[in-house]
């Protein structure tokens, strides 16, 4: 078990080494080969935040004259979804699209990460969304056909739950203003059996086929709906529904400089933490301690292998300022495992234990203060990433994954290579 714990974490280190290490100024050729293992390098590159790559942020205000204050919060929601929509058109990665309240105004924060152009992702985002059905052509060659019927003649959209007399389980309700009800009819009226396409921004939102002549204004799209894909639905009628207005109040473009000056002073300040800690782990415990900074210098390759590629699980984190600081908060947060260890291995052989029973007493017996600590932890991270801003959360991500390796590297690596030491 000893030798195939150290046979992984060799595996762990290259593999990290792989993902973290950028492209050479050199060419590293395998020996008797053509093969340049630089050309397989720096293929995960780390995602970085508006404020570390520079790139537009936009404050906008929704104009909520004309909309019911019971529809208010449901019509920024929507407008939310819209402006998100564009914004992943527009082809912009890793684009932060959130909502805030002040006072009686409702406003959307978008940072677009990369790109410098505020005045045309201003032009992008700012203008009302447009809800349209539309008839769909009889052959491929033929047209869409516009019918008429728009966002202004629908007056909202709501999930519901079928019974066991019509098609159970979630569904879109609509409900028409009489104009709309109107138009709805002698729409449905010609198009039984066939699909009728809703458009929003001129994008396909769904395309329900009409089982029969609806009058009265109201219907159902009916479908193998989960709650969330029912949700997202209304939402997204509702955003063409209840049009919202959007002001622009501030737009600016945020350069590269700042953010290179950020990453800089944020290396400088990490190396500068990690180089005093390596120094006052070897002055207090000896070899004990070089170890401890080995196992922290694993450490921060894993968590930085992690930032680059999410595990192959999740998206790659977007890396902000933020982030950068709980990561270099978790550097110092790492080694408090392996002085609890130390600490209690002290006090195993001061009582007459050998070494190598020291060592084993010393891991099981602090390992309730270690779970306890990283268990309190990453609840504060939960805390934070659940209330917490789109900043906050980058701090509470970095965090709960610097406290997670770190139970790891105390707990696996630090103790595979004392048992090698004490052996």
């Amino acid at each position: 078990m000893k030798r195939l714990n150290l046979w992984l974490i060799i595996l762990l280190i290259l593999g990290a080494i792989f993902v973290d290490l950028p492209k050479l100024p050199f060419d590293l050729k395998v020996p008797r080969t053509q093969v340049n293992l630089n050309n397989y390098l720096d293929k995960f590159p780390l995602k970085l935040g508006l404020d570390l790559q520079g790139g537009s942020q936009l404050v906008l205000e929704t104009q909520m004259d004309k909309i019911e204050a019971a529809n208010k919060d449901n019509a920024l929601e929507s407008a939310k979804q819209v402006i998100e929509k564009r914004v992943n058109l527009y082809g912009v990665s890793e684009a932060v699209v959130q909502t805030s309240k002040v006072g009686d105004s409702r406003r959307i924060l978008v940072e677009l990460p990369g790109l410098k152009d505020a005045s045309s992702a201003a032009e992008l985002v700012g203008k009302t969304a447009q809800l349209e059905f539309k008839e769909l052509p009889a052959s491929p060659s033929g047209e869409i056909a516009s019918t008429g019927l728009t966002g202004a003649d629908l007056k909202k959209a709501s999930v519901t739950f079928g019974d066991a007399s019509t098609q159970s389980g979630p569904q879109v309700a609509i409900e028409f203003t009489p104009e709309g009800a109107s138009k709805f009819a002698e729409i449905t009226k010609r198009n039984v059996g066939k699909p009728v396409a809703i458009f929003l921004d001129d994008q396909l939102v769904s395309a329900p086929t009409v089982q029969q002549e609806i009058i009265g204004g109201n219907a159902v799209i009916t479908g193998q709906f989960t709650t969330e894909e029912a949700k997202n639905l209304s939402i997204q009628l509702n955003a063409g529904a209840l049009p919202v207005p959007i002001k622009i109040l501030e737009q600016r473009s945020i350069g590269p400089t700042l953010g290179q000056e950020s990453i800089n002073k944020s290396f400088i300040a990490g190396g500068i933490g990690l180089v005093i800690i390596a120094l006052y782990m070897i002055f207090s415990y000896g070899i004990l301690g070089l170890i401890a900074d080995l196992a922290l210098m694993i450490y921060a390759l894993f968590v930085f292998a992690i930032f680059k590629t999410g595990l192959f699980i999740l998206p790659p984190f977007t890396l902000t300022l933020a982030g950068i600081a709980g990561f270099i908060l978790s550097i110092g947060m790492a080694v408090d495992a392996n002085i609890l260890i130390f600490e209690r291995m002290k006090e195993e052989v001061r009582w007459g234990k050998s070494k190598k029973i020291a060592l084993e007493l010393g891991f099981n017996r602090a390992w309730s203060s270690i779970w306890a600590s990283n268990v309190s932890s990453l609840m504060t991270a939960a805390i934070l990433y659940g209330f917490g801003t789109s900043v906050v959360k980058g701090f509470a991500i970095t965090l709960a994954i610097g406290v997670l390796v770190s139970m790891f590297t105390a707990i696996v690596i630090s103790r595979t290579f004392l048992r090698m030491i004490v052996r």
